[in-house]
Formats: structure tokens, sequence, C-alpha cells
């Protein structure tokens, strides 16, 4: 799984989606994320085949939404979601969130089934907690590729980090920019102006160096190779550290049916 990705939430004007899916890919990135609840896996799909890219060097991933986690709906809606997109299978595909028809063993169970056909490469979660990571992994006997959690310098995330690390599995971070808060946090300005980056570049490089895997989103062509160059920022020990000593809770995605473990 590439380390930078594209996300695309919010991304819903059809044109514009698919041209910044397109762009992402001709700039350099890899790694495509949606959502069904997005509401643009067919204009992603559209970027896709529209780059110069060939379909097997881009990891695509996608999410089951919260209303089709019974095993029936993961399948059909699934198989919605492929058409769409426009392909075969996708490399990745997540639960979105262990909400509303979710049911550890019927879902994770239902995903097994499209692995085992070849729609599916790789099984993840999104927006777990350790409990609920703890019954998935049971539920899979311990293959959750990934897990796909708001992370950034404002929202930490460490226990969910030693988890992972722990029971080897990947984490994923969207909101890696705390939806532009990033760039009003005077830590990471002043290592962005040692630098001479954005601090959004600066954001990303620290989720790097923790090992893992940002999935920004962008429209702009400025914003998309703005993150790109992310990948060509080291931050020595003393950023890190400045960093990780940002003391915040900011959660910017915390709608009503969020895990109870977050009221």
């Amino acid at each position: 799984m590439p380390v930078l990705g594209f996300g695309t939430w919010q991304n819903d004007d059809p044109e514009q989606c698919a041209e910044s899916v397109r762009t992402a890919l001709e700039t350099g990135y890899r790694h495509i994320d949606t959502a069904q609840i997005y509401h643009n896996e067919a204009a992603v799909g559209d970027g896709i085949a529209a780059a110069d890219v060939p379909r097997e060097d881009v990891f695509l991933a996608t999410k089951v939404w919260i209303d089709n986690l019974a095993p029936e709906d993961v399948v059909a809606t699934t198989e919605a979601s492929l058409d769409r997109l426009g392909v075969d299978s996708v490399d990745l595909l997540y639960v979105h969130w262990p909400s509303r028809t979710y049911d550890p063993e019927a879902t994770l169970g239902a995903f097994a089934d499209l692995r085992d056909r070849g729609l599916v490469d790789r099984i993840g979660v999104s927006n777990f907690e350790p409990h609920h990571l703890d019954r998935a992994l049971d539920a899979l006997d311990g293959d959750v590729f990934a897990n796909q959690i708001e992370v950034h310098p404002l929202l930490q995330q460490r226990e969910l980090r030693e988890y992972a690390a722990d029971h080897d599995t990947e984490l994923v971070a969207y909101s890696p920019l705390a939806r532009g808060q990033v760039f009003d946090v005077p830590e990471l300005t002043a290592i962005a102006e040692k630098h001479g980056v954005s601090e959004a570049q600066v954001s990303l490089a620290w989720l790097r160096e923790k090992g893992l895997t940002a999935i920004p989103k962008a429209t702009s062509e400025a914003h998309v190779a703005d993150n790109w160059r992310s990948l060509a920022l080291d931050l020595d020990d003393e950023d890190v550290a400045r960093i990780d000593g940002i003391e915040a809770d900011e959660r910017q995605v915390h709608p009503g049916f969020a895990p109870d473990a977050w009221d």
C-alpha cells in the first residue's frame, strides 16, 4: 500500500472528482481512496480510466457504508461499487464504521467471502477502537490489513498507533491536515518555515515518520502537488519531538453514529 494516498471525501462534483483523480495519478500518486457514501465511485473510476497509468499500478480502496453491513448487503453493494468504479476488484475494502448494521462475525464473514471470490484483495476496517479491533481480529483469524482513522498532529491517536504496531495492522490516516487546522498550529508553522515547506507537508511527513499512510484530500492541482512534495521532506528528531509534544485532542469528524467509546 503506497504510503501517500489521495482522498476523495466531499469531492462529489463528478467532473472535478474525475479530473482531480486523474491529476493525482499523473502527479505520481498510486493510492486512491473512496467510499460508497461519498457518492463519487463512478467519477473516481472515470479518473482512473482517464489517467495515463495502468490499473494494476493503482492501489484502490473503497468502504461499505453502515446501512449495508448485513451480509447480503455487503455482497450486493460491493458488487455495485465495483461496477461504478469500472474495475474487477479493489485492493482494499473497509467496513466504514462499526455502527448500525455491523456485526463482527456476519459482516466480516461476508467480506471474507468476497475476498475468496477475488473481488477484494485485502480486508480493512475504519473508525475502529481497540475493543472493536479485538472482535474483528477474532472474526478474521487475525487477518485485518488496515484500520483507517482520523490522525493528525492535533489528534495523535497514541493508543491506536500502539495497538496497530502490536497487532501488525496498518494505520491509514484520514483528515491528515485536520480539515485545514494544521495551518494554524504554531509548532507546525515554525517547522514549515525552517524547511521552506507548507504546514501540510509537515503534517504528512510526521505521519509518515510514525509509520502511517495518509490520504489527504485535494481538488486543485496546486494542493495535489504540494501534498505530493511531502514525500521529499525529512523531519529531524527535533521536529518530530516538537510535534509529538503538541497537547491536543481535536477530533474533526464525530458523527452521531460514532462508536460509544467516543461519547
